[in-house]
């Protein structure tokens, strides 16, 4: 069964890193929105909201794919807390090993998981998985395990 999910992550920094791991063809993600349709989506905070909403409403799982700056980017913060409150599975790939054509390499990004706190005052981190690759085979890791991570994060979130 291949699953649906929605892909989290800093635009800027790191499309091309998501384009990579979109184009692996081991799950099905959401289609990144058009420049010219972020442009109509991005002008009000209901809009973004609005969008986050249809675009995850049917998907299984939320795949934060963390880059240097992820962890600082509100509106993954946002959708992370919603994919969790919907009762989605949820984790977070490090992607700073994978190659940018323009930008090569970035530094290793913090777990976006750790600033997120439940009102017990406990991170989300606790309960949510972010993996790490090697320097040396990230895509090929990523690509042979996207899907099995998928599934540990959906059976981890119906227990929890």
């Amino acid at each position: 069964m291949v699953r649906k999910v929605f892909f989290s992550f800093h635009f800027d920094n790191d499309v091309m890193r998501v384009q990579l791991v979109r184009n692996m063809g081991a799950l099905e993600g959401n289609e990144p929105v058009s420049v010219n349709d972020w442009e109509r989506v991005r002008k009000s905070e209901e809009s973004i909201k609005s969008w986050i909403e249809n675009t995850m409403r049917n998907c299984d799982c939320l795949i934060v794919l963390v880059g240097s700056e992820t962890a600082n980017r509100p509106w993954v913060k946002y959708e992370i807390v919603k994919a969790w409150n919907d009762g989605k599975g949820v984790f977070g790939i490090h992607i700073h090993n994978l190659n940018d054509i323009k930008k090569g390499r970035c530094a290793k990004g913090v777990n976006p998981f750790d600033y997120i706190t439940f009102k017990d005052g406990t991170k989300l981190s606790t309960r949510v998985k972010c993996y790490d690759t090697s320097s040396t085979n990230a895509y090929n890791e990523i690509k042979d395990n996207i899907a099995r991570l998928v599934e540990i994060a959906i059976a981890d979130r119906k227990n929890n």
